[in-house]
């Protein structure tokens, strides 16, 4: 079988593991777009040239697309290039035990809160300290190397930070992992011990004292990543990898039949490849778990980068910098993110003449539409 679009042939060949009853809304619908994108199901524009006709396909634009998760990267970061300063950034990577994953694998509510206890948790500290305001953006991702349930959170901060107390910049600020692990070990345990009193997480949860193993963790040393970043260059480049992105890479995917699924994955252990089978329907679960609920953001901007500060701080920020802010791109339609990424353009016809938009034809009718 080819691995021409692995994840649709695996869609394709496992929908009767995501169209059933008990599914969340949010996979059907990102699954289908997924299975549909670039097909008549959703419908076409019509172009054409003295001599020739095409159709350019609509994209699923869908969150568990490869496809359009690769282009809306890209604008994101094209996007983000020109609202963020020329200014260092540091990565932190906040973690936390396995034993707590399944708790938040459960309900999403909980899951969603993640990203601003993280944030929380980064600015509460540089304020105590330094007492600054930074710019912070969290990308909450959910898979393991094995594509597997994981909790965890990206955050990129800036190294510098505007101090409140006489509105100037402060460069260089040392971030502290281990103080910032107990900060935020200290606040998921809080946080899930406030969710039991309210009755969202059981005591008894799947089968063990939830009370008991919290306590028994927050003994623990929770593992931490603090990564510097000399440029915004190398901090989109490193965020790119994880936003918008299947759990899975198409190329990771070595073999696929139509009960099972051959992918490798990285054992950061042994520092090596590896390779794992699983059933069709084991894959389509791993995939399932990794898909946001609607209105579930996969970044969220605080601090200096909230949507509702950056109208009232962008301005000031970058005179304090001493630099000039750059303009918001234009947005580029889909013939231009061709021509940009891939080298051609999909509006000239083998003649190499250009070719005008004649008209759209509408959706047609499958099976899952």
């Amino acid at each position: 079988m080819s691995l021409k679009d692995p994840i649709k042939q695996i869609l394709y060949l496992g929908r009767g593991y995501w169209t059933g009853p008990g599914i969340r809304p949010s996979v059907f619908k990102n699954f289908r777009d997924t299975l549909l994108c670039g097909t008549e199901a959703l419908g076409a524009i019509e172009f054409r040239s003295e001599n020739e006709g095409r159709l350019l396909f609509c994209r699923c634009r869908s969150k568990a697309c490869p496809s359009c998760g690769y282009r809306n990267t890209t604008l994101w970061q094209r996007d983000l290039w020109c609202i963020l300063p020329e200014i260092p950034y540091t990565g932190i990577n906040f973690t936390m035990p396995s034993v707590l994953w399944p708790i938040f694998q459960r309900d999403r509510r909980l899951l969603h809160d993640l990203a601003r206890l993280g944030a929380e948790v980064i600015q509460r500290w540089a304020m105590k300290k330094y007492g600054v305001r930074l710019l912070v953006m969290v990308i909450p991702q959910t898979w393991g190397g094995m594509g597997n349930f994981n909790p965890h959170l990206h955050i990129l901060v800036s190294t510098g930070g505007v101090r409140e107390s006489d509105s100037t910049w402060l460069p260089s600020l040392e971030f502290i992992g281990a103080v910032l692990m107990r900060m935020w070990r200290y606040c998921v345990v809080t946080y899930l011990r406030t969710a039991i009193k309210m009755g969202i997480v059981p005591h008894q949860f799947n089968g063990r004292n939830l009370n008991k193993d919290l306590r028994i963790q927050y003994e623990k040393r929770w593992s931490f990543f603090v990564d510097h970043f000399g440029s915004k260059y190398h901090f989109l480049k490193y965020a790119g990898r994880y936003v918008r992105r299947p759990a899975i890479a198409q190329n990771r995917i070595i073999k696929i039949t139509e009960s099972d699924v051959t992918y490798s994955w990285k054992d950061r252990r042994e520092k090596k490849q590896k390779l794992r089978t699983c059933t069709l329907e084991e894959f389509v679960a791993l995939l399932a778990e990794h898909v946001p609920d609607r209105y579930q953001n996969s970044i969220r901007y605080f601090g200096l980068l909230a949507p509702s500060a950056q109208k009232h701080t962008k301005a000031a920020l970058y005179a304090l910098l001493s630099q000039t802010p750059r303009p918001h791109p234009p947005r580029l339609c889909y013939p231009e993110s061709i021509k940009r990424d891939f080298g051609y353009d999909p509006l000239i016809d083998n003649n190499g003449k250009q070719m005008t938009r004649v008209g759209f034809r509408f959706p047609a009718r499958t099976e899952l539409n």
